[in-house]
């Protein structure tokens, strides 16, 4: 069997739900497998939060643990410059290793994918 790429597009506020939680925790599952190529992680809406170094999630940080450690395996994570702009992240610091895309980035993520995910 061929080893597969991966992309997770994560769309729902890391506070309020787990779907970004389980979006990021699949991320990481995934990213462990020998079997799995690579993955990437696409944050969009309310999601690109997510991306906020130093958040009190009542969970010991789990969200800025789990980006932490995407980037650490070598998974890229960008946020849509859009959504960022939108929500007024362009300028802010981001955890250390996470990207800005456009949807041109985003097409070009889902056409190298075997299979997307979206959370």
């Amino acid at each position: 069997m061929t080893q597969q790429h991966i992309l997770i597009i994560i769309h729902a506020a890391p506070h309020g739900s787990e779907r970004c939680l389980s979006g990021l925790r699949v991320a990481n599952a995934m990213a462990a497998r020998a079997d799995v190529a690579g993955v990437r992680v696409f944050l969009m809406s309310d999601a690109t939060v997510a991306a906020l170094p130093h958040q009190n999630d009542g969970a010991a940080n789990a969200i800025q643990t789990l980006v932490q450690e995407l980037v650490a395996a070598k998974a890229p994570v960008q946020l849509c410059r859009t959504c960022a702009l939108a929500r007024g992240l362009d300028q802010l610091p981001l955890i250390a290793g996470v990207g800005i895309g456009t949807l041109a980035d985003l097409g070009d993520w889902v056409l190298a994918a075997d299979k997307v995910l979206t959370f």
